[in-house]
């Protein structure tokens, strides 16, 4: 359980884009970005498969993880799973983002991919990546549970990405063309900002997926 017992500002930025697959009406990736106690849940869920069935799974996950969001990243992995149970599963990424102490603590099941891009000029490297465990969350069982925590400044960027993201021109922001006509695709970041608010946008369309 999550520390709620002090009042703190709001500490990211965030956004997120998303494409439908061609033909589907539906994307089975979704996402949750939600103030937590002194911090931001962020969270990046892709159904197995494509449409519909994929996007009920994603639903199913996203409504557990905003019901049980105070607790801590293992047991609210552990509480998607229960709720998933019969459904075809996800895979997701989780970050929880502030505290006492500007951190980041992140946990990834299958093969939602995490990285931290540090914003100062003089850190010892440019980004750290989140090691993912592999399995599917509502599956036959989960994988061991560990968080990693890593140090973050304002400014410092994540990025979460499905698997329709590529890494293009040395970019994890970009996507090759042909991947965003192809594949379902989100992407959200958060960025640390030291007493700054929160703000938010979505939007959809190939045009902001491949920028």
């Amino acid at each position: 359980m999550r520390d709620t017992s002090v009042d703190a500002p709001p500490v990211i930025d965030w956004g997120v884009a998303t494409l439908a697959r061609a033909g589907e009406t539906e994307s089975g990736d979704l996402h949750l970005v939600k103030r937590v106690g002194r911090g931001t849940l962020v969270a990046a869920v892709d159904g197995l498969g494509h449409g519909a069935e994929a996007a009920a799974a994603a639903r199913a996950a996203v409504a557990a993880l905003d019901r049980y969001a105070e607790e801590s990243l293992p047991p609210l992995v552990r509480r998607c799973h229960e709720a998933l149970a019969g459904s075809r599963g996800v895979v997701m990424s989780l970050a929880y983002v502030g505290g006492v102490q500007p951190s980041l603590t992140w946990l990834g099941v299958g093969n939602v991919e995490g990285v931290v891009l540090y914003a100062a000029r003089n850190a010892r490297r440019a980004r750290t990546s989140l090691v993912t465990r592999g399995g599917i969350v509502g599956g036959a069982a989960l994988p061991e549970l560990r968080t990693d925590e890593v140090p973050v400044a304002p400014g410092d960027l994540l990025i979460f990405a499905t698997d329709g993201i590529r890494p293009h021109n040395n970019s994890p922001t970009r996507s090759s063309p042909g991947m965003a006509r192809a594949r379902m695709m989100r992407w959200c970041w958060s960025r640390a900002t030291r007493g700054a608010g929160q703000a938010g946008h979505e939007q959809s369309g190939a045009e902001r997926v491949s920028r």
